[in-house]
């Protein structure tokens, strides 16, 4: 007597019903995966400007407390982002140690251009320009990122 054995295994509908709901799955998930990589590069860019901003605010801090010479018709605002990792020379100090203000320049997390370097990938305002209209000066009173883009509360990223 013959018995047939059932045979183990997935049918070719079943694999296709399990592909479907995995593409579904997945499908589902890109949009959310965008929205939480542009707001970890968002956050970059928050910390980036708050970190460039309190350099600049402390190396006027220093040129208005006498530790970098100034002279008249100056701003007192650092001339470029260079020189806040290049440090200056403190003239009260015997030795003539510099005062850094930043490590590094950080990058535009929204930057387009890879070829751009850490400082010109940001915008720059000079103490004389207007905030409607930032123009570069003779020295960087702010700064500001240059994508065209807009954020998740839809304000574009140069305003930020």
């Amino acid at each position: 007597m013959h018995t047939l054995r059932k045979m183990r295994g997935f049918t070719l509908i079943e694999l296709l019903v399990t592909m479907v709901l995995l593409a579904l799955i997945l499908s589902s998930a890109a949009p959310v995966m965008q929205i939480s990589a542009k707001r970890n590069k968002e956050q970059e860019l928050k910390r980036d400007l708050w970190q460039l901003r309190d350099a600049i605010d402390a190396y006027k801090k220093a040129v208005d407390d006498g530790l970098i010479k100034k002279t008249p018709g100056q701003s007192g605002y650092p001339p470029n982002l260079r020189i806040l990792v290049q440090g200056v020379e403190n003239p009260r100090d015997p030795k003539k140690a510099k005062i850094y203000f930043l490590r590094s320049i950080p990058r535009d997390p929204f930057a387009n251009d890879p070829e751009l370097s850490a400082e010109a990938s940001w915008g720059k305002r000079s103490y004389a320009s207007s905030f409607e209209e930032p123009a570069e000066g003779d020295d960087v009173y702010d700064v500001y990122s240059l994508s065209n883009d807009k954020g998740l509360d839809q304000r574009p990223y140069r305003e930020w």
